[in-house]
């Protein structure tokens, strides 16, 4: 038994205490000055079956406060059957047709867009967004600063953009205040890298020529990220801008996504988490430690089992009388750092107390999640079913 407390106290304890240290630095950043407007940008736009709302997109980026001589609109229309291409070209964007039905996924497109835009020769730096984005018009200026500072790559927050919409939304919206405001600040303070997050990431054409773009997983973003910093390359967090994404509401697309998601995750950390370690603990590396750290920790659902376990097991010895109040006052801490966790990032999620009071739903979300991973499917590209256009 107690091999088996050990077995479940030691990834809680370390997951909790990464959590709540981050916590603990989520305090907001410092912006930095802005620069002269003189670099150039390619808004990459990676689209499949997306003539529904491609137009909102690009619409939302070509408001972008920038002069508008020194960017473009890429959207990369990606084994598309429906009017991608059109209503793409339509809205005002440059419209790249890619069709290979053999390599199909995110990566992908944005491997062919990269390359289309090395061709031309034309932009600086690279800002990727997703077809379902609106996007803050101070975003290429919150790059610019921090590429004039010394950056080579740039993570701006990656929002929920119809947060109100349904409980579902209004959590995922607190789960991204933690994933990606909290920990973003936190890891931004350190000096490690903010990761990739997949929306609103930004990176100059010349960190591409030395880290080429080679991620096809289904977390190609994660994995791009994970090259950057075992390349030595921090990526850094803008906190004063966003690209918000549409997410669904309904089941069955949000358990498709869903699955997608945290298989591309698993798959990664079969990959990457002892490489990342290796070079974080040899080099050392407090960007690939932290990298590894940020791997490992499970999703927050994961975590949460594991906190219960450990207290399950050691409320069981207590009621056989086995002397467990170590065990379950460890597991009291672990939970009071996931309450805290969460606290914060339901503050910084601005979603009020109507997301507050839809935290209690979060065991029948926890019931749902892990019902939806014990199901086939999600290794490809899809679009998700979207509410509205």
């Amino acid at each position: 038994m107690t091999a088996l407390l050990l077995l479940l106290a030691a990834p809680a304890v370390l997951a909790c205490a990464y959590l709540l240290g981050l916590t603990l630095l989520s305090a907001p950043l410092p912006v930095p000055a802005g620069r002269a407007r003189t670099l150039r940008f390619d808004v990459v736009v990676p689209a499949h079956n997306e003539a529904a709302g491609i137009a909102r997109t690009v619409t939302s980026a070509l408001r972008l406060d920038w002069p508008t001589d020194r960017f473009r609109v890429l959207v990369v229309a990606d084994n598309c059957d429906d009017a991608t291409a059109d209503a793409a070209r339509a809205a005002g964007a440059t419209v790249l047709v890619r069709t290979d039905p053999a390599r199909r996924g995110k990566g992908y497109a944005l491997a062919h867009a990269f390359a289309a835009s090395a061709t031309d020769a034309w932009a600086d730096a690279l800002l990727v967004i997703d077809a379902d984005s609106e996007i803050s018009a101070n975003l290429l200026a919150a790059c610019a600063a921090r590429l004039g500072d010394g950056a080579a790559a740039v993570q701006v927050h990656y929002g929920v953009l119809n947060p109100m919409a349904a409980w579902r939304t209004r959590l995922i919206t607190i789960a991204k205040g933690a994933f990606h405001i909290l920990r973003s600040r936190a890891r931004e303070r350190l000096g490690v890298s903010a990761g990739i997050r997949g929306n609103g990431w930004c990176i100059t054409h010349e960190l591409l020529h030395r880290v080429p773009f080679r991620s096809y997983s289904l977390a190609e973003d994660l994995e791009y990220g994970i090259a950057l910093g075992l390349a030595g390359v921090r990526v850094h967090y803008a906190d004063e801008a966003h690209a918000n994404g549409e997410m669904v509401t309904r089941a069955a697309a949000a358990g498709t996504q869903r699955r997608r998601w945290e298989r591309g995750r698993f798959g990664l950390i079969r990959a990457q988490a002892l490489p990342l370690l290796r070079a974080g603990l040899t080099r050392p590396s407090a960007i690939c430690l932290d990298l590894a750290c940020d791997l490992l920790v499970l999703p927050l659902s994961y975590v949460v089992l594991n906190v219960l376990a450990l207290a399950g097991l050691a409320l069981l010895l207590q009621w056989f009388g086995h002397p467990a109040a170590a065990w379950l006052s460890l597991s009291l801490v672990c939970a009071l750092s996931l309450a805290l966790y969460v606290l914060r990032g339901w503050q910084l999620s601005g979603v009020g107390w109507r997301g507050l009071l839809d935290l209690a739903a979060a065991p029948f979300y926890l019931a749902w999640k892990l019902a939806v991973m014990l199901r086939p499917g999600g290794s490809s590209w899809v679009r998700t079913e979207r509410e509205r256009p």
